[in-house]
């Protein structure tokens, strides 16, 4: 694996590059490509991120100015944030053997590029950009701004354990330049739809509780997203709620995709390993915040992933 000084050296000397993002983009996929993208192109560089067709309304302004237009075609493939290339959108699998370079900070990481830096001890993919841009030269506002929607939305407002003295760090730098972080601040953290309100009230009015009700099982079924008339940026990052749920230590939410195809996402204290759980049902992610998808009715699905945690957890109880 190459090192961050290694990694912008390999970046220098790249042109006519496309830069991937994840499936269900969040906040860290798309902050770190527009970010890479920005700074590459402050080099003089040929640089675009891949459309991707499941933005929202959030995150689509910070990726929208540098997506690709139709035809380009890209001397080298980079990708941000993706730790397996069944994270690709459909548009990218053409690219999936062709990935130059693969930047990711998942402990789960599968090491498909050509090159590769993980850093799972980052709190977010955006501070290792951030060191890579601050080698190829100065981290400007246009570079900044999408960093600190990386970085921010990564570590819930450097709420979540994963925030570190560096990510308070890189974020001072990422200040400095002037940009307004309030703004980003209203628009992930503290702004909420009507739709997304009904939504939580649903999913917290119909939530289990197993394990001495240390573990909390919320659903957003697709009759519940038809109910609301709810649009994917009224979903987006609703994982994060059982976790407010006082006395929960490992929340488990479960959005049906399609008709019994069930994607999971856990979030989860020290007790609980949540990339072990997700592991045994083909995912992965990190220790504090994991995901797998999981194709069966919602109480067979359910059922597997209480299964999952009850084999990582000694005590656990039902």
């Amino acid at each position: 694996m190459r090192t961050i000084a290694g990694t912008a050296g390999l970046l220098r000397s790249y042109d006519n590059i496309l830069i991937l993002t994840h499936l269900r983009p969040d906040g860290d996929t798309v902050g770190s490509a527009a970010a890479l993208c920005a700074g590459l192109r402050a080099l003089g560089k040929t640089v675009f991120l891949l459309p991707n067709p499941e933005l929202t309304e959030i995150t689509a302004p910070y990726f929208q100015p540098y997506a690709a237009p139709e035809g380009f075609q890209p001397q080298r493939v980079v990708s941000v944030d993706i730790a397996t290339t069944n994270l690709f959108p459909e548009n990218a699998m053409p690219y999936a053997d062709r990935v130059d370079l693969a930047i990711d900070h998942h402990p789960s990481f599968e090491r498909f590029g050509r090159d590769n830096y993980v850093r799972p001890s980052a709190a977010a993919t955006g501070e290792i950009i951030y060191d890579i841009l601050a080698r190829l030269g100065p981290v400007t506002a246009e570079m900044a701004l999408p960093l600190y929607v990386a970085i921010s939305t990564d570590c819930g407002c450097f709420a979540y354990s994963n925030t570190t003295a560096y990510t308070h760090a890189v974020a001072a730098a990422l200040i400095q330049t002037g940009i307004d972080v309030q703004v980003v601040n209203k628009r992930f953290f503290r702004t909420k739809s009507r739709k997304r309100l009904a939504l939580e009230a649903a999913m917290l009015g119909a939530a289990e509780y197993h394990d001495g009700e240390r573990v909390a099982v919320l659903a957003v079924p697709l009759a519940l997203m038809e109910r609301f008339q709810a649009a994917e940026s009224d979903a987006e990052d609703l994982s994060a709620l059982g976790g407010q749920i006082q006395g929960v230590d490992c929340a488990v939410t479960m959005r049906e995709l399609r008709p019994d195809v069930w994607k999971f996402s856990v979030r989860a204290g020290p007790r609980v390993n949540a990339t072990e759980v997700c592991a045994r049902l083909g995912g992965g992610g990190h220790a504090a915040a994991a995901g797998c998808t999981v194709e069966a009715p919602f109480e067979d699905a359910k059922r597997r992933m209480l299964d999952s945690i009850a084999q990582a957890v000694p005590d656990f109880t039902l």
